[in-house]
């Protein structure tokens, strides 16, 4: 499973990019806006940090205005991937991007009929986002498994499942059961997967029995 961070923050990327773990970044207007920085020097930067993938949001509805967008932020990058919205313009415009060779990450996903419609469109990615569904009382994980066994049954296609709207580790350890492709995690959330209390408590132990040798390795 590749892991991509959910972030705009530059610092934060870099650092955790630092570790090997990161295969990509996904933004979105939100993101970015609390930057309070411009859009494309962030985009830029970003993609300057991480050689994976970096989706970058469309802001406009309509096809036309979409594509142009589109075409724009590609432009920025070769490692850009342009996120459209799960529409009829959106996946028209995902079509069209993807016929010319930009990779196209078709989000805010919520049913397998709508994955089957990014994946027929030509999507490089498509974002079923999780914990939005399980706010409202439904099975977020249960439409990443319907999902896999709907991309499976068909060998022509070959849409990344990028699961999205990530809340807690759990939500990862399911996702990477069910056999998701990527998951794109908060800082936060990243960082909480190399936590466990039994951990710290035998680096603690360990410690304390090399304090009593009175020994150092430099």
């Amino acid at each position: 499973m590749k892991f991509f961070v959910d972030s705009a923050d530059a610092d934060e990327i870099r650092d955790l990019a630092a570790t090997g773990m990161v295969d990509g970044v996904t933004t979105n207007p939100s993101l970015v806006a609390g930057t309070g920085r411009d859009f494309t020097a962030v985009l830029e930067e970003i993609c300057g940090i991480v050689p994976g993938p970096v989706s970058a949001e469309a802001t406009a509805t309509d096809h036309e205005t979409m594509l142009a967008e589109g075409r724009k932020l590609a432009a920025v990058a070769p490692n850009v991937a342009v996120k459209v919205p799960l529409t009829w313009d959106g996946l028209k415009t995902c079509r069209a991007l993807s016929d010319s060779g930009t990779r196209v990450n078709v989000t805010l996903c919520f049913s397998a009929n709508q994955a089957l419609l990014a994946a027929k469109a030509g999507a490089a990615f498509v974002s079923p986002f999780v914990g939005r569904l399980d706010d409202i009382g439904h099975d977020g994980m249960e439409l990443i498994s319907d999902i896999r066994t709907i991309y499976d049954n068909y060998a022509s296609i070959d849409t990344d499942i990028l699961v999205a709207s990530i809340r807690a580790p759990i939500h990862l350890k399911q996702a990477a059961l069910v056999g998701a492709d990527v998951a794109t995690l908060p800082p936060g959330v990243l960082r909480k997967l190399a936590v466990h209390p039994l951990t710290d408590k035998g680096l603690a132990a360990f410690l304390a029995d090399w304090r009593e040798t009175g020994q150092a390795i430099l």
